[in-house]
């Protein structure tokens, strides 16, 4: 399949996006057809418009753009990743706070073995390798809603790696033809959940809830094999309806239980990738979009003008529909000084993948 190709017109007052198929690029490897034995009447994104292809015009110049994603999903499970705190939406500030979620000294973790099938059983969905060893890791950082200083992911070895995840767009004049792609999945890790600040303006204040600390989160890795912000959309909602249906997550973007980073890069076709920027905290698919296509227009604009992108870390804003910058170059000054807890929560999953797969 010949890669979306991103035409960026420099004169007029009506300068816009459009996409067309001209430069190939390796990771597209997803056979085009009916896909009526997956794809779900729910996917509503697959239906709206693409930007449609014209001829290029004198003085424009051709754009790729690349797009990765960080997909954190709440996992459905009675108590914490590593204590027994249950788990409960909107329940009052710090009533569901354990020792071990305020690190407290002595305390010490306890793995929750329904987190480690769920994330078992979308490795297997989204046919990902299931590592049969795995091991925990601290990234170390500051977050005034980490009361540990930092937070227990997985690093060097997560529990599954290597699948794909398979979604459909409709392209064509008249929307019919329904074309698959495939995204692949890098890694599936597990990891904690941060509190939440609350930032009272008026009284100049900020109050921390620890009661989402600690819940146990599936972080999905996928590799930048997206180019625009309707495919981005499109393999998100698939991914929430696969979630759904395992019931390993509610995936309910409303109440925080799937948020999204997308890491965005613009480049010439045939030359090195450009310098990216990442995305964060995007919890609605029409968001997710938006925000995608801004930040491609504004690479391709920012280049065409003669400036250069920075490495940082930007935000959406909602009501204006614009980015914002967050942090500076993220990569470069912080140091998460990675700590493998080699005798600590080491598990194996002898015998749940096997399981898993007879049912």
């Amino acid at each position: 399949m010949a890669a979306p190709v991103l035409r960026w017109g420099c004169s007029g007052t009506c300068s816009a996006l459009a996409w067309v198929y001209g430069v190939s690029r390796h990771r597209r490897g997803a056979p085009t057809g009916s896909t009526s034995n997956w794809i779900r009447g729910q996917s509503s994104l697959a239906q709206q418009p693409l930007h449609t292809a014209r001829k290029p015009r004198k003085g424009e110049h051709e754009w790729a753009a690349v797009v990765g994603l960080e997909i954190h999903a709440q996992i459905s499970s009675n108590s914490k990743l590593f204590s027994g705190s249950q788990v409960c939406f909107a329940a009052p500030p710090n009533s569901l706070v354990s020792f071990f979620d305020a690190s407290l000294p002595g305390t010490l973790p306890v793995l929750n073995r329904r987190c480690v099938e769920a994330a078992v059983m979308t490795g297997l969905a989204l046919n990902c390798h299931i590592n049969k060893k795995s091991l925990f890791d601290r990234k170390h950082y500051f977050y005034a809603d980490l009361p540990a200083g930092y937070q227990i992911t997985q690093q060097r070895l997560p529990i599954a790696v290597n699948g794909s995840l398979t979604y459909g767009i409709c392209v064509g004049k008249t929307r019919r033809q329904v074309t698959a792609r495939t995204v692949r999945v890098k890694q599936i890790q597990l990891e904690q959940d941060s509190g939440k600040s609350l930032h009272d303006d008026l009284r100049s204040q900020t109050l921390v809830d620890l009661n989402r600390a600690g819940i146990g989160l599936l972080e999905l890795v996928l590799e930048p094999d997206l180019s625009c912000g309707e495919e981005a959309a499109t393999a998100v909602r698939e991914l929430q309806l696969i979630l759904q249906a395992l019931g390993t997550s509610q995936a309910n973007m409303a109440e925080g239980q799937l948020r999204v980073d997308a890491n965005v890069s613009v480049h010439h076709p045939g030359e090195p990738l450009g310098v990216r920027t990442e995305v964060k905290n995007l919890n609605s698919i029409r968001f997710l979009a938006k925000a995608i296509d801004y930040e491609i227009q504004r690479q391709i604009k920012e280049l065409e003008d003669g400036g250069e992108i920075l490495n940082e870390t930007r935000s959406f804003d909602y009501k204006l529909g614009t980015l914002t910058t967050a942090r500076w170059d993220k990569e470069g000054k912080q140091d998460y000084r990675w700590v493998t807890l080699h005798g600590k929560i080491p598990f194996t999953c002898l015998g749940l993948e096997a399981n898993f797969k007879s049912i």
